[in-house]
């Protein structure tokens, strides 16, 4: 077999079908995000608006944690100098878990290198180390989720999205002895639904099964300290596991666990994606607790955010420009065609400076391409303008349906 020539070929259906990620080679502008700059191929540069960074409330670039991630790799160094098993836990590290622990309201907290790698090691190893454990997982559950549940081997099912009566319907078709977890998210990322929380929870309680809660999409954004969702709800309590990530509102980098204090010690016992993976800088952990705490204590950055999405989809309506009515921070711009979702995305980049990557299958399921745009605090007016005349602009060019006025 000629594996070059396949893999070529299946590089060239990638281009074929509209699906074939380019990456814009980007340069954030410290202490002024969202701007950036670009770096074209012919060696020249463009100045451009980020519209789709997971940096949500630009916490990335925020004073306080530049200055605490600065601090601490003038005192510490650059990297963590291995696991954390065999070159020690640093300070900061045990710091960071106390704040993580302290905002989901949970005895303790477990950080890792990413949010990937949090769900993956944390499922799989819980699933797998369980003598029988059946896992109920949601139908648009994320990539990282469903290989930590599919590495452990175990007993799954899928039940309809947020839909508590499917899982019900499952859950009393099993054996009622056997070990269960339901594992979901609050936000989910495409779509920027919202699941319903306590009605899964209700489910999971009356057939005895623990629950997994993904929030890596609402820390920071949602709840009076940032703790999400089911902090907003008033429902923290109820979930065994709250994970999340570092890497999104909070602008730095990491995933964690929250749970009791035996669960979170035996995921760390028993979790290769933790035993055996560099820990992540002390920069790192200093930078998000810092932020972590910032956030705990400041609702700037939240009102000021939820302004400037209810200005967006203000601005989208008034050109009638579809886009997926949901409750969450997340505006999906619904093309339904993978080549013009590209050439749009690739349009607004060339021509208008607006960085925005499309989002094709797998992804999103054919028929459903959309630009995923995430707006900030630190979006200005005229950059919301500016961005939905563009829009309105291409979808002209483009002979795209309007939403009905």
């Amino acid at each position: 077999m000629d594996l070059n020539a396949y893999f070529e070929e299946r590089l060239s259906k990638l281009h074929e079908n509209g699906n074939y990620r380019i990456f814009a080679d980007l340069e954030r502008k410290a202490g002024a995000f969202p701007k950036a700059t670009r770096y074209r191929e012919d060696g020249s540069t463009q100045d451009v608006t980020v519209w789709c960074s997971n940096d949500y409330l630009g916490m990335g670039q925020h004073e306080k944690v530049v200055s605490a991630m600065q601090e601490v790799i003038a005192k510490c160094g650059a990297g963590a100098g291995g696991t954390r098993n065999i070159s020690g836990t640093n300070h900061y590290h045990v710091l960071l878990e106390n704040e993580l622990a302290d905002l989901h309201g949970k005895e303790a907290a477990l950080i890792f290198t990413s949010g990937y790698v949090s769900n993956w090691a944390a499922l799989g190893t819980l699933a797998s180390q369980v003598p029988g454990m059946i896992v109920y997982s949601d139908a648009l559950n994320h990539a990282s989720m469903i290989e930590g549940i599919r590495h452990a081997r175990c007993e799954k099912r899928i039940f309809k999205h947020n839909d508590p009566a499917d899982l019900a319907r499952q859950m009393a078709a099993d054996d009622p002895g056997a070990p269960k977890m339901v594992a979901f998210e609050s936000v989910y990322s495409m779509d920027g639904d919202i699941a319903p929380i306590a009605e899964i929870c209700d489910v999971a309680d009356r057939f005895n099964a623990i629950t997994y809660l993904d929030e890596v999409h609402a820390v920071g954004m949602y709840g009076p300290r940032g703790g999400g969702v089911a902090e907003r709800e008033g429902l923290m309590d109820r979930l065994t596991i709250i994970e999340g990530t570092l890497g999104k509102a909070f602008g730095v980098m990491g995933g964690y666990i929250t749970g009791s204090r035996t669960i979170v010690d035996f995921v760390r016992s028993f979790a290769s994606g933790f035993i055996f993976t560099t820990a992540l800088p002390p920069a790192l952990a200093a930078g998000a607790a810092t932020s972590i705490r910032h956030l705990k204590e400041s609702q700037e950055e939240r009102a000021a955010h939820q302004a400037a999405v209810a200005k967006v989809r203000a601005a989208l309506e008034k050109r009638n420009i579809p886009h997926m009515p949901n409750p969450s921070h997340i505006v999906p711009v619904m093309v339904g065609d993978a080549k013009k979702c590209k050439w749009i995305s690739d349009i607004l980049l060339d021509n208008y400076g607006i960085y925005v990557q499309p989002i094709n299958y797998p992804t999103v399921p054919v028929g459903t391409e959309r630009l995923r745009f995430t707006p900030t605090p630190l979006h200005s007016d005229e950059d919301i303008r500016y961005l939905a005349d563009a829009i309105c602009d291409l979808w002209s060019q483009c002979a795209l349906a309007r939403a009905v006025a």
